[in-house]
């Protein structure tokens, strides 16, 4: 069983423009409005390869509405904790030469009762055969330790986790060890304190530290550079696959799907990794958080090429 934590869901609104005129009007063109979240983008890229999760998390008013009835429509299983403020809305703004600008809104205050709701919840599931993916940003009202604190909780009942989250949450999460970690070049950097860009040999190092602290499994994005995937046994690099892109978002959040459905169905981890690289590639080919059909995600599969480091 995978279950998708999002503590701070959104209404993502994604918009196409020919050139962002700072300071002044500009006029949006193909304006989509789509179920947002990274879990709740990871749950639809799960569900589009063929496997099942239950969202949960915080919604709240006419936001949150539209979201379960949007899961619904998918038919992907939700049991999120209902709130009393309204959720985010994000704008994703996408100029034509591929760059993106995002407006993010810090979400709504939520009281200790809600957080104690979504804690017994997930204690509810936890089983030595569930998944629980934490990623993303937390709302107002939640200490930063959240993530901490709840990795820590289902652990106990023989839950596996994979992390997903960057800043204070990333540092705090690490010591609670979670399973598997997806961060980006700049949140490992920072991580280490490091004030320059890493090389490769550096950055195989850092992960080989954070395996060392009891994580099983450490993978960093590189954006169209590719990724590094670490193991205790495995070391294996993917250099980024050519697409032609319309936009950046969701692709983190389809790399962690795939990963996760892949290990799920108990693909071996250079399959694993095959699958996560193209559903990455695959996102960045669709407009607003919308998952890449399962079906370019296997003809992205044969051009991944997999390099064992040294």
């Amino acid at each position: 069983m995978i279950i998708t934590v999002t503590m701070n869901p959104a209404i993502d609104k994604t918009a196409d423009l020919a050139h962002f005129d700072h300071g002044g009007l500009n006029r949006l063109s193909g304006v989509i409005m789509d179920a947002g979240g990274k879990g709740i983008n990871v749950s639809k890229t799960i569900h589009e390869l063929g496997g099942e999760t239950i969202a949960t998390g915080f919604i709240g008013g006419s936001g949150g509405v539209l979201i379960e009835k949007a899961l619904s429509e998918l038919g992907i299983q939700s049991d999120f904790v209902f709130i009393k403020n309204e959720i985010r809305t994000n704008m994703k703004v996408v100029e034509s030469n591929g760059l993106v600008t995002e407006l993010n809104e810090p979400g709504p205050m939520i009281h200790k009762e809600e957080v104690n709701e979504l804690t017994e919840k997930l204690v509810s599931y936890a089983k030595e055969d569930t998944l629980f993916i934490f990623a993303g940003s937390i709302p107002n009202g939640i200490d930063t330790s959240i993530y901490k604190t709840l990795i820590e909780k289902v652990k106990e009942k023989g839950a596996k986790v994979f992390l997903d989250a960057d800043g204070e949450l990333f540092i705090n999460a690490i010591e609670a060890k979670p399973d598997i970690i997806k961060p980006n070049r700049h949140e490992i950097e920072k991580f280490f304190k490091m004030d320059y860009r890493a090389d490769e040999k550096e950055l195989l190092d850092m992960g080989n530290r954070l395996l060392d602290k009891g994580i099983h499994m450490v993978t960093i994005s590189l954006g169209q550079m590719g990724a590094l995937f670490l193991t205790k046994e495995q070391k294996l690099k993917c250099p980024g696959l050519k697409v032609e892109a319309h936009s950046t978002v969701g692709a983190g959040d389809a790399m962690v799907a795939a990963l996760a459905y892949g290990l799920d169905q108990g693909l071996d981890l250079e399959e694993c990794v095959k699958l996560s690289m193209a559903a990455s590639a695959g996102a960045v080919t669709t407009k607003g958080t919308k998952p890449p059909k399962r079906e370019l995600v296997d003809e992205l599969m044969e051009k991944v090429i997999v390099i064992q480091c040294k």
